[in-house]
This record gives structure tokens, sequence and C-alpha cells, in this order.
């Protein structure tokens, strides 16, 4: 960068600009987030209206499959207005994937469901959420990298950490709106039509956001750029063709993205899914924890993006992944315990066992109009209920609980949710609790502070990442370059996790074993982020 564009982008902008900034930005950031996750937040009802089924697990899978398909068109948009964002500027593009991304919410609260207009109701949701990728995988870049250029270096962690704690804001957001309309509709209008209200809720979000969001000025370091005339010729190409980018988008992508994204999924939406699923808990109960969680969480990004202005950025990182591993089924073990205690303790005191041949659970097996075994079908019912099992193969088909022998009628296999019905009432007679769960006030504290264990977790390895990112990559290829790697992690190894983990738990019949997905990925990125991230204190990228 030329003398004076270096001079322009160094100047430093006054308290009110700041304010604005982060404000407006944070804001945006908010309600584009809530957009992307009311579909999450709302998947049991998604489910009945567009994806229903007799298979309660295939009728999951299916939502979190439509949950994926949103995460993986998150590259593409990342591509195309990282494009746009390195040749015509921050602010205009994130103005533009703010207006998609409002659009598509509201239009999947408008979709017929599955019953009126068939299978057009879960093709159409599947198009919007292909929308809400490719404006989501334009957003975060614009809106971080926008925040990181006007801040001074100092306190780049600590700006920077306000968008960070927007992505859980959204989270939470989404939460207290079903919370509101779950107390002003009834139960049984909420679940006919009045989940739609939070959709289309996004047009007023929407209109908020762009208020704000037109009140910006360009990024200093942009204006300067463009003012010199070194702006990028093709920001995508260059992002692979500059000097070291490779190892740094490696490093971005798999040292950074892909422990961040699997550990803050895991702690907000595996931790919901586990909740209302397998534990049974009611379903307002776990709202209500997850926004206290939520809540309390979001102050930890600002204490470690401050932090880690002092300290460095790779330090939490590499603390927050180390920590993950140790602690990771514990608390998912502490949060069972604790939900559905009589689960829990009918399962170390009776286990179940089942003995059979093919007992391979095939969840998508009515969805491809294959026929399941009835050995597969058993374990389906045992897997949807929560229920741990030891399987043995070989002989005839049995279920055993607590080393007695339970007698299973061959009608019931051709009736899925008769069977399911019928294996619940079998286990309940030995001590096994499958009514809906409001737990103790004691144990909804423990629950709690079990997220809040998650939600640090989290902000020690998302925390500080904006101010690392931008840091990472030279300017006039920033927003294309950190976006890229961001996207991909975040689209592909975050946002398959719940159905990778739903599919891992289906195939294994251990309610806990999708966690090892998450091990797996942080794991591996540990090691990434311990060779290829810089120590030290921040510094800027013509630092490095």
């Amino acid at each position: 960068m030329s003398a004076s564009a270096a001079a322009s982008a160094n100047r430093e902008p006054t308290d009110k600009e700041i304010r604005l900034v982060i404000a407006a930005s944070s804001a945006g950031t908010i309600f584009e987030w809530y957009d992307f996750f009311i579909y999450g937040t709302l998947a049991g009802l998604i489910g009945a209206a567009f994806f229903p089924s007799g298979n309660e697990t295939l009728q999951i899978l299916l939502v979190w499959a439509g949950f994926a398909v949103g995460f993986g068109f998150r590259p593409l948009g990342a591509i195309l207005f990282g494009f746009l964002g390195d040749k015509l500027g921050r602010k205009y593009t994130f103005l533009v994937t703010v207006t998609l991304m409002g659009i598509a919410t509201a239009g999947v609260g408008l979709i017929p469901d599955a019953a009126t207009i068939g299978i057009a109701a879960p093709i159409i949701v599947i198009g919007f959420r292909i929308l809400q990728g490719l404006a989501l995988g334009g957003e975060y870049g614009g809106a971080a990298i926008y925040v990181a250029e006007h801040a001074p270096p100092e306190k780049r962690g600590f700006y920077t950490s306000f968008i960070q704690a927007s992505v859980v804001g959204g989270f939470v957001l989404s939460i207290i709106v079903v919370l509101t309309c779950r107390w002003l509709i009834p139960a049984e209008d909420f679940a006919a039509w009045g989940w739609r209200v939070p959709f289309l809720l996004s047009i007023i979000l929407l209109a908020i956001s762009l208020w704000m969001r037109l009140k910006l000025s360009e990024s200093p370091v942009f204006k300067a750029m463009k003012e010199a005339g070194e702006t990028s010729g093709n920001p995508f190409i260059e992002s692979f063709t500059y000097p070291g980018n490779k190892k740094r988008i490696f490093v971005a992508l798999f040292g950074i993205t892909g422990v961040l994204t699997t550990i803050w999924y895991t702690a907000f939406f595996s931790s919901l899914s586990f909740l209302r699923g397998p534990m049974r808990v009611d379903e307002s109960v776990v709202e209500w924890m997850l926004l206290a969680g939520g809540l309390i969480s979001m102050s930890f990004y600002l204490v470690i993006g401050r932090w880690s202005d002092k300290i460095g950025r790779k330090l939490p990182i590499i603390l927050g992944a180390g920590l993950s591993l140790a602690l990771l089924f514990p608390v998912f073990w502490g949060m069972g315990h604790l939900a559905n205690p009589g689960l829990s303790a009918a399962a170390e005191r009776t286990p179940v066992v089942v003995t059979g041949q093919n007992c391979t659970p095939d969840p998508f097996a009515e969805l491809f109009g294959r026929e399941q075994t009835d050995c597969g079908k058993l374990l389906d019912a045992l897997t949807s209920s929560g229920v741990r099992y030891e399987l043995r193969e070989g002989g005839a088909l049995g279920l055993s609980v607590g080393g007695e022998a339970q007698p299973l009628d061959p009608a019931l296999f051709a009736q899925g949710p008769a069977l399911r019905d019928g294996v619940r009432e079998a286990l309940t007679a030995k001590g096994f609790d499958f009514s809906t769960q409001v737990p103790p006030i004691a144990n909804i504290l423990g629950i709690v502070g079990l997220l809040l264990v998650m939600g640090m977790l989290s902000a020690l390895t998302y925390g500080s990442v904006a101010a690392l990112l931008t840091e990472m990559f030279p300017p006039q290829i920033r927003y294309s370059s950190m976006s890229i790697p961001y996207h991909i992690g975040a689209g592909y190894l975050g946002g398959f996790l719940p159905l990778i983990a739903g599919i891992i738990v289906a195939r294994s019949g251990d309610i806990y074993a999708g966690l090892w997905y998450t091990w797996i990925v942080v794991a591996f990125g540990l090691l990434v982020a311990w060779w290829g991230l810089p120590s030290g204190p921040p510094r800027d990228f013509g630092d490095a």
C-alpha cells in the first residue's frame, strides 16, 4: 500500500464512529444469524410441516439435512461476495447479503406445508436455505473486516469480539422470539401456524438492519486502496497465488474454523437437540436454559477478545481446543444425568441388549424405498427413544432388559410408531422414564452451568478469530481470502455436524457417539493451529 493510502487507512476513527460501526455491524450480524438459526431452533416443527414421516429419526435427519444444505452453499457465497467485497467495497456487499437473507427467511414462513402442496414444500424450503447459505457466506467476512479495519490495532480483538458475540446473539434472539410467540400463541395454534411468525418477523429485522447499515461509510482501508488504485484485479485467483497464502488458508480452514465451528455447533445446537430429543426435556424448559446460557456466554467472547489483544490470538485457541478434548464427553454425560435422571439410572441399572442378524440401522430406508430389517427397526425404535443398547450379532431377534428377555410382537414391526410405543411400554415397566421432563431447579441450574462451560470453550476458540483472520491476509484480497476458508470450514465441518452426528447416533445406538465427530475435528485442528498460528503479541499482516 502506498504511503498516502496507508496514511488514510491509519486515520484514528472517532469514538462516535467506532460506536456506530460496532453497533450497526453487530446488529446486522445478530439479525442475519437469527434468520439462519431460527430454522434450527424450530427444527421439530419444521420437520412436522415440511418433512413429515412416521419415523422420528428420519424426520429429524431430514430437517438437519436441510440445515446442512444452507451451510453447504456458504463457500459459494463466500467466493461470490468475497469477490465483490474486495472489488466494490465492504459496506455495499454486506448490505446485499443482509437483504438476501431477510427475504429468504421470510419466504420460509410463507411456504404451504407438505400436506397442502406435497413434495414441492421441502423443495422450496431447500431453495430458500440455499439463498440463506449464499447470503451468510458473504456476511461474516464483511462485518468482521469492516470492524477490524476501523479498529486501532491495540483494540482490534476487543472491537471485533462484538461480531463474534453477535453470532451467539442471533441464536439467543431466535430463542427469545420463539419463547415470546409460545407465550402469546396457544400451543396448538403455535404448532399449526404460529411457528411461522418468527420467520415473518425477519422483514422487520431486515428493515432495522438496512437503516443502520446505510448510515455507515466505507471501510477506511478499502477507501485508501481504491484511491491508490491498489485493489485486486481478481481476488479469488490471487487468494491462491499470493505468496504464502495457501498455507494461511489451510491453517484458517482447519486450525481456526474447523475448531471453532464444531465446538460452537456442539455447544448450542447439539445440546439443544440432545436435551429436547433423547433426554425428552420440555421444549420451553430447554429454550429457557439455552437462553440463559447463551446470554451469559456472550460476555465471554468480549473478555477473550480483549485478552487476545494483550497475549496474542494463538493461546486462547490452543487452550480452548485442548480443554474441549478433555471436557466434551464429561459435559454431555453430566447434562444427560441432570436432564433425565430416571432414564440415565435405568440404563445403568438395567442394560438393554439386542441380539439378531442384519442389525444395521438404516435411517434413510423409507426415503429411498428400501425395506429395513426387523432388527434395524428395533434399533431405530431404541435410538429415537434415547436408549443406549448393546448389540450382539447372531441368532434370533431378541430384546433383553436387565438380563430378562422381552416379548416382541411380530405384528408391531409393520407399524413403525407402534413398534416404538411397544418398546417404550416394555422399558417403562423396567424403570425407564419416557415422559416429558421438567428437571428440578437444582438440575436446571446444573445444566445451565454445563452449557456455560461449553460457552466458554466456544469463546476461547472464537472470540479473537475476526481479528486473527483479518491480520492473517493482505488487505487487497482480505475479504476473499478469509471468507473462503472460513465458510468452507463452517459450511461443511460445522454445518453438517448435526446431520453427521445424528447418523452416527442412529448407526451406533449410543446417544453420545455423535460427539466423536467434534472430538476428531478439534483434535486435528489443534495440531494445525499449534503448527501454523503465529505466537506472541498480535501484529498486522505487513508486520508478520
